[in-house]
């Protein structure tokens, strides 16, 4: 494999070198409470909000799994880089309740909607959501990314990127996380971009790619008898892993929670759904490439997830490798950013206000900067762990997702679609759902002492996305079922905050802030994703 050269490193080190001057500009403008540090101060444009989104989405175990799944015929899992009409479906249907309702986090929300019992559940679970999985996953990935395209250690590549990310989250809250993922994304577009193009020459364009791969391989689509991915089953629980991580997770929903209004928000998402739409061709797209490469005997690597970083270092030219380079750190830099801040605005708002409410706006913010540096901290201690981890509790980590999304999901699209849904059935559908989750956790990882055939054996061995798609419609039958066991909520409680309670000034205030361009691009990003999953059809 080939190194870098002086070109790249001269590339790379110019990369950080802006990032540094981006976020000092940003730092050294003055915060003066809580809106300003955790939501840039409401005062965010559509171009900004669209890159955050893109940025905080794209990490490099993102680039290298779906690089690995296009050279590991892994096709279906295309369908996770289709959800662009669900980032939009976002800013159409759930951003106008979010910001008329005015709040920093979506916990914050279930309490408007239902109660704080609710709040207090989602802020706990979400954070050690967030550092079990998001974290882990994104530093460990982060680190072989780094110290197999760079060539150094492990630990220091990890732990370098961890610092970084963690002294301009921490100086300069969510205004430094934007800014920066909006260069970030420009980076990460031109690099990768590059790299497709390059690749796609390479090969013989796409023709050439298709003649060098067996028949059928592009068919993302599989029967329903297919063991791994049913395409029913698939198409279902795509789809909800996708409400649960578009439209209700503060992961993503506080970059659009930061917009100046409903309009920018709302732009925001289309322009974030066109950006989403670029990683099939971004990094799916190489993998296939290095793949049929490797049928030709031009490119050797040994697992599907080297793909990237093989076709990388053998077929970029000098100056542009260290620019693909620099686009993956910058995917890491993005995500460690997203969920170091995010984690400090769940702690501060949800959990930390909540026990001190006369806290002054100076102790918050400081106490949002502590909150971001201890998990910061978090990331390094769990990079000796994840260095050590099994690779099957790893991907095991990444799938956890499939099973946590169904209850979130349903309370949040029941919360806003029907009135009758009180917070009897919202608390009782994410307090058993966690029981599920963790019922089927055990007995996939047990599996093997159960008795094929049984009940329990049959649970725990049930194929995910099936198990989800089952588990969505449980969850939304125990909300209904519970909530109508139970007293309505009172018409003042839901105002706003249903679709059917919504005002008529609301109703004018919500057409008025949309033309006939947003239709027509949002239409496009519909278009444009039928396009995709046609062609990729056999």
């Amino acid at each position: 494999m080939n190194s870098f050269a002086t070109l790249d490193w001269v590339v790379i080190i110019g990369y950080f070198l802006v990032i540094a001057g981006l976020a000092i500009w940003v730092i050294l403008q003055k915060q003066n409470n809580t809106e300003d540090y955790f939501l840039a101060g409401r005062n965010i444009g559509w171009f900004i909000v669209g890159a955050s989104i893109f940025a905080s989405n794209i990490g490099s175990e993102h680039v290298v799994g779906l690089a690995g799944a296009g050279a590991g015929g892994k096709m279906p899992m295309l369908i996770y880089e289709l959800h662009a009409w669900l980032v939009i479906t976002m800013g159409w249907v759930f951003l106008p309740f979010y910001i008329r309702s005015g709040v920093f986090t979506m916990p914050e929300f279930l309490e408007r909607r239902f109660n704080s019992s609710t709040r207090w559940f989602l802020s706990v679970f979400s954070l050690l959501a967030y550092v079990l999985t998001k974290v882990s996953v994104t530093v460990y990935a982060g680190g072989i990314v780094i110290s197999s395209i760079l060539q150094i250690d492990f630990w220091f590549g990890a732990l370098a990127t961890v610092i970084l990310t963690g002294i301009y989250t921490i100086l300069g809250g969510m205004k430094a996380v934007v800014y920066t993922e909006a260069l970030q994304t420009i980076v990460l577009i031109v690099g990768a971009g590059t790299l497709t193009f390059i690749g796609l020459d390479a090969v013989g364009g796409w023709s050439g790619m298709r003649e060098s791969l067996e028949p059928g391989y592009l068919n993302m689509w599989r029967p329903p008898s297919d063991p791994d991915f049913p395409w029913p089953s698939l198409v279902i629980a795509s789809t909800i892993v996708g409400i649960w991580y578009w439209c209700t997770d503060q992961y993503i929903v506080q970059r659009v929670l930061a917009a100046k209004n409903i309009k920018e928000g709302r732009r925001g998402t289309i322009f974030g759904g066109l950006l989403k739409l670029l990683p099939v061709f971004l990094f799916l797209i190489p993998g296939v490439v290095a793949l049929a490469l490797k049928n030709r005997g031009e490119l050797s690597w040994d697992t599907p997830d080297q793909a990237f970083a093989a076709l990388l270092m053998n077929r970029m030219p000098t100056g542009l490798k260290g620019l693909v380079a620099a686009g993956l750190l910058a995917a890491l830099m993005s995500s460690l950013a997203s969920v170091f801040n995010s984690c400090s605005t769940l702690f501060t708002v949800d959990i930390y206000k909540k026990l001190r409410p006369e806290a002054s706006e100076k102790k918050l913010l400081r106490t949002g900067r502590i909150a971001t540096g201890f998990v910061v901290l978090l990331g390094i201690v769990w990079i000796p762990i994840m260095q050590n981890i099994s690779g099957v509790l790893y991907e095991y980590l990444q799938s956890v997702q499939s099973y946590i999304a169904p209850p979130i999901a349903a309370v949040f699209l029941l919360g806003i679609s029907y009135k009758r849904i009180n917070s009897r059935g919202a608390m009782t559908t994410l307090v058993v759902g966690l029981g599920v989750v963790f019922l089927r956790l055990g007995l996939e990882l047990g599996r093997d002492s159960l008795d094929p055939g049984s009940l329990l054996h049959t649970f725990g061995t049930m194929n995910f996305l099936t198990f989800s798609s089952w588990f969505f419609l449980f969850s939304i039958l125990l909300c209904i079922g519970a909530s109508l066991l139970s007293p309505a909520p009172s018409e003042a409680q839901l105002q706003g905050l249903t679709f059917s309670t919504l005002s008529e000034e609301q109703k004018t205030a919500n057409r008025a802030s949309y033309n006939v361009w947003d239709i027509v691009f949002s239409l496009l990003v519909i278009a444009i994703v039928a396009f995709v999953m046609i062609s990729f059809a056999e």
